[in-house]
């Protein structure tokens, strides 16, 4: 639609989320023995195994997909800056990339940190251009 062409950067950001969730999904399945499960079928908490380490990073997105989604639609919807909207969404999916990749290679927990602040600010900088742009 003709409507939504200039948030283009934003939607396929949403795309794009889907299918990082979709990858990490199939990544946190994977290297489970009944030697690292608790009976529940989760990864004992274990930081130094990557696959408990994955299972994390896919739930940590998991969690972060209701706020990412609803605050880039509804800036979207009211028609807030196309600019500011496909900056902060696109921005997103880099710095929530980056914290997968930190999450599931590393145990360096201030980089995550990092990463997580700033997913967190483009989430917020969405809200607020949203509340904006409606009154």
């Amino acid at each position: 639609m003709e409507a939504f062409a200039a948030y283009s950067h934003a939607i396929t950001s949403l795309a794009l989320w889907a299918l990082l969730i979709t990858v990490l999904g199939g990544f946190s399945t994977r290297g489970r023995t009944s030697e690292n499960r608790c009976d529940c079928g989760k990864p004992k908490r274990n930081y130094d195994d990557p696959w408990y380490r994955s299972e994390r990073a896919f739930m940590n997105a998991v969690e972060t997909s209701g706020p990412f989604v609803a605050a880039t639609v509804a800036a979207i919807l009211i028609g807030a800056s196309p600019f500011w909207v496909n900056l902060f969404a696109s921005a997103f999916i880099v710095v929530r990339g980056a914290m997968a990749f930190f999450h599931i290679r590393t145990t360096n927990q201030a980089a995550r940190s990092m990463c997580f602040a700033a997913g967190l600010f483009c989430i917020l900088a969405l809200i607020l251009m949203t509340i904006i742009a409606a009154f």
